[in-house]
């Protein structure tokens, strides 16, 4: 049977909330710390899929810290300790009302613009001649505004100032934290072969101050692609080997899934739950280098719990 943590509903010392989102349970505790439980659960197409993961939760969460971790002396960021392998405890902030997408390649949804006509994407005006899985000359950002219902929407610098959803000081400071970011990912990657396509990164606002919130680097929230081969696809017009959870995008439209109205999601069997599984804990090793560590899953709610609630108590 599989060992994944699909639903929680912990109630830790000093909760004054509980947020459910796509994949994340977000717990404030006393309007001051976060703790995030980074669950099993899996989406595509906007929909979470019936079956959870097992390790998912756990890749996500240890991938987000290794790279927090990693950039905190470009940015300071939410994350105090992981008490549990699923599990951040961090500080809470007052998140902007824009994520930061940051793209160095024309792929995925900057493609599809693209090849609809569009040559200007958030106001970035983007040059003729160029083919899928291109390399920009330089990054491009294309923020997003973070929809509380519904899809995020591009968005330009010049209409996010106008709006006043981030003054104008703050968001030159999260450009350059997205640059800075965006480049040291793609040093991290080299180093393992790969390239870091796009990705997304979150802030937010404590005591004045400017944090990284929320994941970072992860498969969920970034695109990679393998170096070796990538420039021999490109000369040839073929799709780019990727490191992400396309593989699982691709399944669901293979067996007549895409979200749409009427649409069934296909049995997940428990064979393919774990081989989704094993290409989640593929993608963790090659993305860090590190060999995974399999947390014991006998009773994963019971052992988060313990692990937050000692953690707690010790702040």
């Amino acid at each position: 049977m599989s060992k994944a943590i699909v639903q929680n509903n912990f109630q830790f010392p000093n909760q004054k909330g509980h947020y459910v989102g796509k994949v994340r349970d977000v717990y404030n505790i006393d309007d001051q710390y976060l703790v995030m439980v980074v669950s099993d659960r899996i989406s595509a197409f906007d929909v979470v899929l019936p079956k959870g993961v097992p390790f998912k939760g756990q890749v996500l969460n240890q991938i987000a810290e290794k790279f927090l971790d990693a950039t905190s002396d470009i940015v300071p960021n939410w994350k105090i300790a992981t008490p549990d392998p699923m599990v951040t405890v961090g500080h809470m902030c007052e998140p902007f009302k824009v994520e930061m997408v940051i793209r160095g390649y024309l792929t995925g949804h900057a493609w599809r613009e693209y090849s609809a006509g569009k040559r200007s994407l958030c106001g970035v005006a983007l040059p003729e001649g160029m083919v899928e899985n291109q390399k920009f000359d330089t990054p491009i950002i294309t923020p997003t505004t973070k929809a509380d219902v519904g899809h995020d929407e591009d968005i330009s610098k010049e209409e996010i100032l106008a709006q006043g959803l981030v003054a104008k000081e703050d968001y030159e400071m999260l450009e350059k934290y997205t640059q800075e970011l965006f480049q040291r990912g793609t040093e991290m990657a080299a180093e393992k072969g790969l390239i870091l396509v796009d990705t997304k990164y979150e802030f937010g606002k404590k005591d004045g101050k400017i944090y990284l919130i929320d994941e970072i680097h992860t498969p969920d929230s970034s695109r990679y692609f393998y170096t070796e081969g990538y420039q021999e696809r490109l000369e040839k017009g073929e799709n780019q080997k990727q490191l992400s959870k396309e593989f699982v995008r691709q399944w669901l439209i293979e067996n007549g899934f895409q979200g749409k109205e009427g649409q069934q999601v296909p049995e997940m069997t428990e064979e393919y739950v774990d081989s989704v599984s094993e290409r989640y804990i593929e993608l963790f090793e090659q993305i860090t280098g590190d060999k995974f560590q399999k947390a014991d899953v006998e009773d994963v709610a019971a052992r988060i719990e313990k692990n937050v609630n000692d953690y707690l108590a010790s702040l």
